[in-house]
Order: C-alpha cells, then structure tokens, then sequence
C-alpha cells in the first residue's frame, strides 16, 4: 500500500478520490470471502492476482489486526462426474502451488455431521474469511493519514483527455444536491468504478473500443436456526459454463451462517431488489449439502451485483475459451489512463495485488 500514494487522482462515479489510489469496492465481495485461487485456470489476470492478493491480504491482517479467521472451504462432489471434475481442480491446484488434498466421507462425517457429500470432498485449507469492512476502514485510515483527500457523494459529470492525456485529464464533479459542478484536473486517471466502469470508460474511448456491460444479480439467504451451523464454508462443485460458483455456505466473522448467491441477468445495475421467486431453487441447491436444514428458517437477506463483460463462466474449463477474466490495462493513444473492467470475484481477494499491478503500470 506504500507506494500507492502517489498524489494522483482516481475518478469514479459517486466517489472521487484525489491524491492516491484509493482500492475498488464491488458488490460481489459481500461475502468477505479470501479465495484460494481454484477456478481461474493458469494464466489468468483473476489467479496472478487472487494468488498474489490472498498473501498481501493474510499478512495485512494479521499485522494490522484486521479481523479475519482461516475458515478452510470445502468443495463437495455429489455424483461420479462430479468427482471427477474435483480431481482436475486438485490437480490444477498443485500446479500452481495452491494446497488443497481430499478429505474421507468419514473424516468429513466426523468434523462437519451436518454436511452430505456423497462422493468426495476437496478441502481447500488456504481459504478464509476476513471482517471487510474493518478492512475497508484500515484502507482509508492509512490512505488518509499520507494526506489523501476523499470526495464522497460526488457524482462524475464527464470526463475529458487533454490533448489525449499528454495535458491531463479534467474532471467535472457535481456534489450531493449541489446545483454547481466543479472541475479538477490530474495527470492520470483510474477507472475502477465496479459497475459503472464500463459506461465511464465508453465515455471517454472511441466508439470502436467500447465494450457492453452485463449484469449479473446474486441474491443470499440468512439463516436464523442455530443448527446446523457447519464452521467450514462449503460449496458444491462448480457447474460448467455456470456463471457463479453455485449457491454456497458462507459465514461471517460472528459466526452467522448465509446462502448464495445465485445468478440472476438484470439490466439495471442499481435493481438490489431481493426476487423472492428464488427461494424455492435455492432451497433445493442447499438441501442438496445441507439435508437437515430447516427451511423456514432460510430467508430473503440482500443481493449484490457482479459486473461482467460477458455470460460466460466463472470457472476455467479446459482451453478457457468463454472464461471471463480480468481487465486491467493501460490504454493506448490516452496518456495516464488506467481501465479496470470486469473485476467480479476474486476482486476482494486480489484487491490489493491490483493497486500494485496499477502501481506498475503507472508509474514503474
């Protein structure tokens, strides 16, 4: 995070953050989950990122006591296929030094009774779960006390490159209810505004570089029984071509227990509306690893959106083709701009092996 003050500006709708690079916030990372880095596929931006980040992060939180708890995940196999499909998740694991080993039915009866896997269960011991917001609140303490300065409830009226950059950027701003717009200028600018990137980046580059935004809708569940109450997150294995990882078990640092998410396509990214209509297929997909839940106690939560850049998968599968990764990257004939688009999950994760990566591309 030291080198991420590099008295710069960083635009982003409803937030502008002047003087430093300020880490991106994305409604996809509700779950406070630290990711492993097992679905991404080999040279993917999402596994460079996600290896390098889950480090960065353990290691800030435990110097910063940051709260944050080494859950373990374990990833269930239901059916022969299934567990097939785990064994290749094994075997990528190794290959790109992430541990992960099986565990026995009976050993997995023995720690968690309250889980079914029929066929296998892959433990991922590196997984974790971490109080984000602590998190966020550290991140913004120490940005500030290097002399950042912070904008909130500041809407991006337009954007303009100087002279394509090489003169700066100019930035107009509107403030709350304010009827004035305001103007500043940086020599660089960041784009990592989660679900209106892709609208601000088309803004500003040219017809033929815009890209379309897809939205994807995932809605959780509470759980109000006190059992059961596994302490493991557990996920079923990933379904090809899917474009989540299924509806999972998660928890948060108090130990409360919640569901999801799942996907649902909406075109409007500000639709946070929870569809109640989804409940009974959710309750299907948890029963079929949790059987002795109590239905009427799993409820409607809250829902996030992830922003995508396309509907393919959330998992590499094979060649990767249909594989949604990362983009980051500095884009060319605009000098000083900075596009991050798509960052979903692992976004958390890899949050902060992408300021470095931002870092690097500025400014080394």
């Amino acid at each position: 995070m030291e080198q991420l003050v590099q008295r710069r500006v960083v635009a982003i709708p409803r937030l502008v953050v002047i003087e430093v690079f300020f880490f991106l916030r994305l409604s996809n990372d509700l779950l406070q989950v630290i990711h492993a880095g097992l679905y991404y596929g080999p040279t993917s931006l999402k596994t460079k990122l996600c290896l390098k980040g889950k480090q960065m992060m353990y290691d800030l939180c435990e110097k910063h006591n940051i709260p944050y708890r080494n859950s373990k995940k374990w990833v269930l196999a239901q059916s022969p296929e299934q567990h097939e499909g785990l064994m290749k998740t094994h075997e990528f694991a190794k290959s790109i030094g992430v541990p992960t080993h099986f565990i026995s039915l009976t050993e997995a009866h023995d720690r968690e009774p309250d889980v079914r896997a029929r066929e296998a269960v892959l433990e991922s011991p590196t997984t974790g779960i971490l109080d984000s917001h602590a998190y966020m609140s550290y991140l913004e303490s120490d940005f500030q006390s290097k002399d950042g300065v912070m904008a909130c409830h500041t809407n991006v009226e337009s954007v303009e490159a100087i002279d394509s950059g090489n003169g700066g950027w100019r930035i107009t701003t509107k403030s709350g209810s304010a009827s004035e717009t305001n103007s500043i200028t940086s020599d660089t600018l960041v784009n990592s505004a989660g679900l209106a990137a892709v609208n601000l980046s088309n803004s500003i580059l040219p017809p033929s570089r815009h890209v379309t935004p897809y939205y994807a809708k995932g809605s959780y569940y509470s759980y109000s029984a006190p059992k059961p109450r596994p302490r493991t997150l557990v996920y079923p294995a990933p379904t090809s071509g899917a474009a989540g990882l299924g509806t999972h078990l998660t928890m948060d640092m108090t130990g409360a227990i919640r569901f999801g998410p799942d996907v649902e396509w909406v075109d409007n990214p500000n639709d946070l509306s929870v569809n109640e209509s989804r409940l009974p297929a959710a309750l299907d997909e948890i029963e079929a690893y949790l059987p002795n839940i109590r239905k009427e106690k799993v409820q409607l939560d809250y829902s996030g959106i992830r922003p995508k850049l396309g509907k393919g998968g959330a998992v590499w599968k094979g060649d990767g083709k249909g594989f949604l990764d990362f983009v980051i990257r500095k884009e060319e004939e605009f000098e000083g701009f900075i596009n991050l688009l798509g960052i979903e999950s692992p976004g958390l994760t890899s949050s902060l092996a992408i300021a470095d990566m931002v870092d690097e591309l500025l400014y080394r």
